[in-house]
């Protein structure tokens, strides 16, 4: 049963919701008092039931994005890698990655919010929060609080730029990202470590695509027993060491399918499958489509895009 929450009516009366500040002058007045602001927001956004919704991020390269997915499915893509994205999930595109793009899935569209900010010391930022590009779309739980802030925040902003709401508005981001980063406001250095214990073996895995690699090998590289490495794990990213391997191999062949001289077998053997057929099957499993259908679908999705932007 679908949870009710205070905003059903928004959801029912207003599909898109957008606020731009980046052309707005009075807005960009509070970048010069970046000692006071250090992440300043640049635009917020709501799509509901968003079909054929699809956002190019290469145009703000400057800003972080934070898209917070509520309901359906969609797609995101940085830095060349393109992960599938379900409710409750959040992601974050890092600011001056390359090909950024976030788009809805055709037949589950989602229900998305979507934060843009920008810092002057935004590196310092990702260090601080060990903000990782390889840790991909992060599952939380129903972010109410959050979507409240959002709501605070935008009809802040609807309101007006004057320096009283733009100060308003961008003091509570930090509370907005907050509820992200920080679901449960305890064991915070705890989950810390286990972010530290899972970018590591992410980073490891990624590596390691074409090899086979065992849970007990990693394992013992942080001095713990598989079980407890295992729970670890599975706390900071939502899935279990092999299952999240696997996931990180079917991303890698959806990236090596978008070549169409790369034959079929060739990206199995590539991600250390010597049976295309299991590999097939794997494929299907994780993606929905077979590797076949995939690449079809994806020139197709290829032509659609350019045949947007001709007429753009």
């Amino acid at each position: 049963m679908k949870k009710k929450t205070m905003y059903d009516n928004t959801y029912a009366e207003n599909k898109v919701l957008t606020i731009d500040l980046t052309k707005d002058r009075s807005a960009n007045f509070l970048s010069d008092y970046h000692h006071l602001f250090q992440l300043i927001i640049n635009q917020i956004g709501f799509v509901a039931n968003g079909i054929g919704h699809s956002q190019n991020a290469e145009d703000d390269s400057k800003d972080h994005v934070l898209v917070y997915c509520l309901e359906g499915k969609g797609n995101c893509t940085f830095d060349n890698k393109t992960y599938k994205v379900k409710a409750n999930q959040y992601f974050i595109l890092p600011a001056m990655t390359v090909n950024r793009r976030y788009w809805a899935d055709p037949v589950q569209p989602w229900t998305i919010y979507w934060i843009n900010f920008q810092g002057h010391k935004i590196d310092q930022f990702n260090e601080l929060l060990q903000l990782d590009i390889y840790s991909g779309p992060v599952s939380i739980p129903f972010n109410e609080k959050g979507i409240e802030i959002w709501h605070s925040i935008y009809d802040i902003l609807k309101q007006g730029t004057n320096l009283g709401n733009l100060c308003n508005s961008n003091f509570r981001l930090y509370n907005f990202l907050a509820t992200f980063l920080f679901p449960e406001d305890k064991k915070i250095k705890s989950e810390a470590n286990d972010r530290n214990l899972a970018n590591h073996t992410i980073k490891q895995m990624l590596n390691s695509l074409s090899k086979k690699i065992f849970v007990g090998d990693m394992a013992k590289q942080q001095n713990l027993s598989v079980s407890r490495f295992s729970k670890l794990f599975k706390q900071a990213t939502g899935m279990a060491p092999n299952e999240y391997f696997i996931y990180l191999r079917m991303q890698k062949a959806c990236e090596l399918l978008d070549d169409e001289e790369t034959r079929i077998k060739e990206v199995a053997i590539n991600l250390g499958y010597n049976d295309p057929l299991y590999f097939s099957k794997l494929f299907k499993r994780h993606i929905g489509l077979s590797p076949e259908n995939y690449r079809l679908a994806a020139k197709l999705g290829s032509i659609a895009d350019d045949s947007l932007k001709s007429t753009g």
